[in-house]
């Protein structure tokens, strides 16, 4: 007998050291996944970065698979809400260590033992915690038996690194409350539209209710499940002493009120924006082996944008407190651009009312009944084919199916084949049946908008519209995209102009002429009256012969040149005649941007984006400030404003007049077959490009009726400034003036210049 209690001992003696050296390797990772410490001292760190406007209002925010958590502080947490959760989840909250033994063993006695599923669970809020920062979701509850051990240990060590309010922001700050509603920043505004510090106590039950199981007691599909689980939290907040038998009751009877507001990552204002400052915010150093040979392109310019442009690869070229390299998806940052939220609205307002509601419907209406619709009717059957096959090889069905082995042939086959489908429409989604071949060519048959404008003198971007719907139109057309610009070329030619003697009065030829362009001829087309006319009315009424003219006076290269300092960084520029007359590709922003210096003295004003950047602590980490050359005199500046007066006043742009009244300049673009319209408008404050088209250049108006940059692109600025010059409470006045100094004399020329020629002289 004595043997066999000494054995007994020995063997639970044996059992516990057991115990003790299980717990130990947990402790240290022997047995399994620990997180590492530094993980648990900054489990809080992991939050969306949020991209806020000039005038403090968040944008959005950046987050991967949804984690799109927003850092609350304790002091922000209303007392209800803390309560709540204490009185629901873990009455013992502040008394333990991080299990609570008591309802440990309740737990045991009741569910295992006796088997009462409603007798409670015996986690604490730190092993929920724990569970949600480490452990993740178990397949069974075998497993979920066996993670339970290192939830406890995780648990504890939680307790000994973090105060008991830290857990308890932690756990809001973390919890999914579903509906893209991580966290309890977001939960607020999905559920009650609310901040979390103005939750009333009905609110803060519901939201505590939602921990037990948000899938379950989800107040969309289940108010009255949810509304009595609601109703179980005042009741456990009753008996901790948190509310009155009186309060509870009349909480009680409240029915479980929404307001509902559906939230993605996408949502806010200016997508477009935000996604291109994701995409450069953490660019990596360019590496030509990453692009393929038809995108060189693309490389030269990344690579220019990476040593000349702070803010490009900001996250891959700047250090964290940890030591590693930002990232905008986990680090908490808070982006501060330059965009104002009321002119942005007025961008979007102006962009959709126009193209949307207006040109939209008669270019559908132009093209009703084409046989390669939406394409001209110029295209061949081969050419439409070829541009068939690549949008189908771009596809993500196309993706899908060859991985899953088929062949291109049979790929082919499926596109012809009704399926049914959603589309998008401007009047809402739309169910039908259709074949995703004719889907292809329904959502090309969407014109394209692409609209910057920012400040003269700052560079600051106060509105920036990449397109008319991001989810279906996602390709920026206002800094990633990129066409030709057609007249808007000529200012920049004109400025050269200036730059080598010429002057608004001076007469030039408008005389058709052939030339000779690498080896073939080329006869400019528009223009070319015959006899001559002053420069100020060759630009205003944008005479081709006249550009033609004066490029082969005054050398291609160097407008090159001059286009490399105004900020284009398109490497294909071809140094030739026909360079005048805009066939290059230049993206809506580095138009804009180049305009400047003609309302700044000369100067070019880089696009500025962004003000300032702060971490998670409130530090701020990174400034910007705006980047400016001088590209042109302050004399040819103000020459240049007189020509691009001209235009609005007396030229192609008068149309302008018809929505604002205004000092301003500006120049309408239109390309062949007015596949591209643009128009850029320059005032004393602010300078405003658009650009209007399809997605293939060989999408496009059958006439130039509405086609041409003064009937596409004109009305989007002239809507625009509409708006801004009337709202008193933007910085921006309808009566100002450009700073050209009274006694400046346009007509003034250089005493060597011989920029003015007879006919005879020309002819000759």
């Amino acid at each position: 007998m004595k043997k066999f209690i000494r054995g007994m001992w020995f063997a639970f003696i044996g059992v516990i050291c057991l115990l003790v050296l299980v717990i130990v390797a947990m402790w240290n990772g022997l047995l399994g996944t620990m997180p590492d410490i530094e993980d648990l001292q900054n489990p809080i760190d992991k939050y969306a970065s949020q991209v806020f406007t000039a005038d403090g209002v968040l944008m959005g925010t950046w987050n991967k698979e949804g984690g799109n958590r927003i850092y609350v502080d304790f002091n922000q947490l209303p007392d209800d809400l803390v309560n709540g959760l204490i009185a629901t989840e873990d009455e013992r909250f502040y008394e333990h260590s991080g299990i609570d033994f008591i309802a440990l063993s309740r737990a045991v006695v009741k569910r295992l033992a006796m088997g009462q599923k409603s007798a409670g669970g015996g986690s604490t809020i730190t092993q929920q915690l724990a569970k949600q920062l480490f452990s993740g979701q178990s397949p069974n509850s075998f497993q979920r038996a066996l993670r339970k051990p290192f939830e406890w240990i995780i648990a504890l060590k939680l307790e000994r690194c973090y105060t008991k309010e830290e857990i308890i922001t932690m756990y809001l700050n973390y919890f999914d409350f579903l509906h893209n509603a991580n966290g309890i920043k977001n939960a607020a505004k999905v559920y009650f539209s609310k901040e979390p510090k103005d939750l009333n106590t009905v609110e803060c039950a519901t939201l505590v209710g939602m921990c037990k199981n948000p899938a379950y007691f989800n107040p969309i599909r289940y108010n009255e499940r949810t509304r009595d689980r609601r109703n179980v939290v005042l009741q456990q907040m009753e008996k901790n002493g948190y509310l009155t038998s009186a309060e509870r009751a009349s909480l009680e009877t409240k029915p479980l009120t929404l307001n509902y507001h559906k939230v993605d990552y996408r949502e806010g204002i200016c997508t477009y924006l935000r996604e291109y400052l994701r995409q450069i915010m953490m660019a990596k150093k360019p590496n030509v082996k990453d692009y393929p040979d038809w995108n060189k392109n693309k490389y030269y310019e990344d690579s220019l944008a990476w040593e000349q442009d702070e803010l490009y690869g900001w996250c891959n070229k700047n250090i964290n407190s940890q030591g590693e390299h930002y990232n905008i998806y986990t680090d908490g940052l808070k982006v501060y651009t330059t965009i104002d939220s009321r002119m942005q609205k007025y961008a979007e307002e102006a962009c959709y009312e126009h193209v949307a509601q207006y040109l939209q419907p008669a270019f559908t209406a132009s093209k009703h009944g084409a046989a390669r619709f939406p394409y001209t009717s110029n295209i061949t059957k081969a050419q439409f084919d070829a541009i068939m096959k690549k949008a189908m090889r771009l596809s993500d069905r196309y993706r899908v199916l060859k991985d899953g082995g088929m062949s291109e042939e049979e790929i082919f086959e499926t596109f012809h084949q009704k399926v049914p489908m959603t589309l998008f429409s401007y009047k809402g989604d739309v169910e039908t049946t259709m074949t995703p071949y004719d889907s292809i060519l329904y959502y090309k048959g969407f014109l394209r908008t692409g609209f910057m404008s920012m400040e003269v003198a700052t560079g600051a971007v106060k509105a920036y519209v990449g397109g008319l719907d991001f989810d279906h139109f996602s390709y920026d057309m206002a800094m990633e995209g990129r066409r030709q610009v057609g007249s808007t070329m000529k200012p920049y030619l004109y400025a050269l102009a200036m730059e080598n003697g010429y002057t608004p009065c001076d007469r030039v030829p408008s005389i058709r002429k052939t030339y000779i362009v690498g080896g073939e001829e080329w006869t400019p087309k528009g223009g070319g009256r015959g006899g001559m006319m002053t420069m100020r009315q060759a630009l205003a009424q944008s005479d081709n012969a006249v550009s033609a003219y004066l490029m082969e006076k005054l050398n291609p290269h160097q407008l090159v040149n001059l286009l490399r300092k105004v900020g284009i960084r398109n490497k294909r520029i071809d140094p030739v005649l026909s360079l005048c007359l805009g066939p290059c590709d230049v993206s809506v922003g580095e138009m804009v941007s180049g305009y400047t210096m003609f309302a700044n003295h000369g100067v070019r004003v880089s696009p500025l984006l962004v003000t300032k950047i702060v971490d998670s602590n409130g530090n701020v980490v990174a400034s910007f400030k705006p980047s400016t050359s001088e590209v042109i005199s302050e004399g040819s500046s103000y020459k240049m404003l007189e020509l691009l007066k001209a235009v609005v006043n007396e030229g192609t742009g008068r149309r302008i007049h018809g929505y604002v009244n205004c000092e301003m300049g500006g120049k309408t673009g239109t390309t062949n077959s007015h596949s591209d319209a643009w128009f850029m408008g320059v005032t004393p404050q602010i300078v405003c490009g658009a650009w209007v088209g399809g997605e293939d250049r060989d999408i496009h108006f059958n006439s130039m009726a509405f086609g041409q940059g003064s009937a596409a692109a004109l009305p989007i600025v002239g809507k625009y400034l509409k708006k801004v010059l009337g709202d008193k409470t933007l910085p921006y006045d309808k009566d100002a003036r450009f700073n050209v100094p009274k006694d400046f004399d346009t007509c003034e020329k250089n005493d060597d210049s011989d920029s003015e020629l007879s006919i005879d002289e020309i002819y000759e």
